[in-house]
């Protein structure tokens, strides 16, 4: 029998690799738990809401009726897995300084970022934030990822956002969000005559270009309508997490904001939650 984890570490002789090999060991116990947990209350959420009883699903599970709802009450929400598992990463755009061409992060992404991160802690994910570079190369076929980006800062990105089947970015005058379906265009109200407090964000999630898997991405046409997601996942991530789990679908958020501020006070779905066939 090959020995465990436990036994292989404890064979460790260096002391400090033993300390840091046992550290990374934990840490990854300590996340496949809080899934596992995840797990169980979601499947415990989808059997009750099919109609059965706490009582049947106890039954079934050789567990107790108290234990099946104290698992149910408690632990992980389930719609937390809408952003990810484990640990996410999140990469914010860099920029390129008006005056002096320095590398810089807008202040917008800096504060949707750690509202992001706020909002995972809160379903027990950890988050590491990263940037896109000046040029907009960035490895996109890694699992867990969310990206705050459009397509003018990355040609990655630009190549990702051409894969959805329904919504895609046109560049005019502005930069404004289209529907194949509707033909319906979504132009931010800053762009229009007169201007508006109003700005349309995208919001998604597309396949890896490896075909490995999926990412998680969100921009707005202008930073109020990315700040408008955000708030959108604060308050509605259990609505979407049951219309879509975590499978492909697009959207456009419609972002009305503070002109003084530019902190949203309304975000909805501008558009229908498109879902994605799969392959």
């Amino acid at each position: 029998m090959p020995p465990s984890d436990v036994e292989r570490i404890a064979a460790i002789k260096d002391p400090f690799q033993l300390l840091r090999v046992a550290t990374e060991r934990l840490n990854a116990a300590q996340q496949e738990v809080t899934e596992l947990a995840r797990l169980r209350r979601r499947v415990i959420q989808e059997l009750h809401a099919q109609g059965l009883s706490y009582a049947q699903i106890a039954k079934e599970a050789g567990l107790t009726r108290g234990r099946i709802h104290q698992i149910r009450h408690t632990g992980p929400a389930p719609e937390g897995a809408f952003l990810g598992t484990g640990t996410i990463t999140l990469a914010t755009p860099l920029k390129q300084e008006a005056v002096n061409a320095r590398p810089v992060v807008a202040m917008e992404d800096v504060t949707a970022a750690k509202r992001l991160e706020d909002l995972a802690r809160g379903f027990d994910l950890a988050m590491e934030l990263e940037h896109v570079p000046l040029g907009g190369q960035i490895d996109v076929n890694r699992p867990n990822l969310i990206v705050i980006c459009g397509p003018k800062l990355s040609p990655v990105m630009a190549q990702l956002y051409e894969s959805d089947p329904v919504l895609e970015w046109v560049k005019d005058d502005a930069w404004t969000l289209r529907d194949r379906r509707t033909g319906q265009i979504y132009r931010s109200g800053s762009d229009s005559q007169p201007p508006r407090p109003v700005d349309y964000a995208y919001l998604g999630r597309l396949p890896r270009p490896d075909d490995k898997g999926t990412l998680l991405v969100f921009t707005g046409i202008h930073p109020q309508g990315t700040l408008g997601v955000v708030q959108l996942l604060q308050t509605e991530i259990a609505t979407l997490w049951g219309q879509v789990g975590d499978k492909r679908f697009s959207t456009v958020v419609g972002v009305e904001y503070d002109p003084q501020t530019g902190e949203p006070v309304r975000s909805e779905l501008a558009s229908p939650l498109y879902r994605h066939e799969e392959d």
